[in-house]
């Protein structure tokens, strides 16, 4: 298993221990302890850019990636990842996470996309936010995006 890990973000030193470990163990409870990825925490204007280069989406995004392979996920070597610690910082408090949960949060899902997984179908969408639940032990991102918002209390 090798994580390689890059930061362009000032914060990102203090998050890099953390993603690692954390990267690590999600790929062992996925069944994938021959995997390796990489990740790079940046910033909004990093991948902005990406996100304008690879997905002509001109707008800065929590995470993007980048799968090693055609399917995704269909060899040792997933791909790549870039979380926007910008992104996550702005985010934590507004939700009342931490930017830690936060990052994971985006971890989780961008490394599930480099599994093979997808949101754009509502049967496809709904496993991959159990994943994402599961995984995270709490409440991802595609299951915060597919259910509707409570009103009201219960």
């Amino acid at each position: 298993m090798t994580i390689e890990l890059r930061s362009e973000h000032p914060s990102g030193r203090a998050l890099a221990r953390h993603v690692r470990v954390r990267a690590r163990a999600l790929l062992l409870a996925v069944g994938r302890p021959d995997a390796s990825l990489s990740v790079l925490l940046t910033t909004d204007g990093r991948i902005r850019t990406l996100n304008r280069r690879w997905r002509s989406v001109d707008h800065a995004t929590d995470v993007l990636s980048f799968p090693a392979d055609d399917p995704p996920g269909s060899s040792p070597e997933l791909g790549d990842l870039a979380i926007s610690l910008d992104t996550a910082g702005r985010r934590a408090p507004k939700a009342g996470r931490s930017v830690r949960d936060e990052v994971d949060r985006y971890l989780v899902h961008g490394l599930l996309h480099l599994l093979g997984h997808d949101h754009e179908r509502p049967a496809a969408a709904r496993a991959m936010a159990r994943l994402e639940d599961e995984l995270l032990g709490r409440t991802g991102m595609v299951a915060d995006a597919i259910r509707p918002a409570r009103r009201g209390g219960r």
